[in-house]
């Protein structure tokens, strides 16, 4: 990690079907050897099932979803005096979301379906209901981070 300057952030394009810049965040994340096309095909294809499904606006249930499953604290490993500690901290907004889309996508990786499309869709339901894997991790970061909260102290 170079201690120059910052890394720059790079701008992404909305996506071309809904006009939303967290959708392309996620299709990136889901996009595996550049092979973008193929992403687009599978969330436009969870999109729909989640349509069909429960009859409401995809966009607002991946929102949702992600909203579900975005964590508020997380703990990070401080050395003090040879011991390490778990430290709880609260999550950046940037990095909130970032984790979500990672933790949703390797959720939905994980299920049973037949088909990644099948898979995302179930996954998206799932969070939006508040139940599902991605949820869990979430639900179990925010635990450990409440477990360790007598070494808030240590903070940076």
């Amino acid at each position: 990690m170079s201690r120059r300057h910052r890394a720059v952030k790079r701008e992404v394009n909305p996506d071309p079907k809904f006009g939303d810049l967290v959708v392309t965040k996620f299709m990136n994340s889901l996009m595996l050897d550049g092979k973008k096309s193929t992403a687009e095909r599978i969330v436009y294809g969870a999109f729909d099932l989640v349509l069909e499904r429960s009859k409401q606006d995809p966009i607002s249930v991946f929102h949702q979803a992600l909203e579900n499953i975005r964590p508020s604290v997380e703990v990070r490993s401080r050395r003090v005096g040879g011991a390490t500690y778990q430290v709880p901290v609260e999550v950046r907004t940037e990095r909130q979301q970032a984790l979500a889309i990672r933790w949703l996508i390797e959720s939905a990786r994980k299920r049973g379906e037949d088909t990644m499309v099948g898979r995302l869709s179930g996954e998206l339901m799932d969070a939006v209901n508040g139940r599902g894997q991605a949820v869990k991790k979430r639900e179990d970061t925010h635990k450990m981070a409440d477990a360790n909260r007598a070494f808030s102290h240590y903070r940076w």
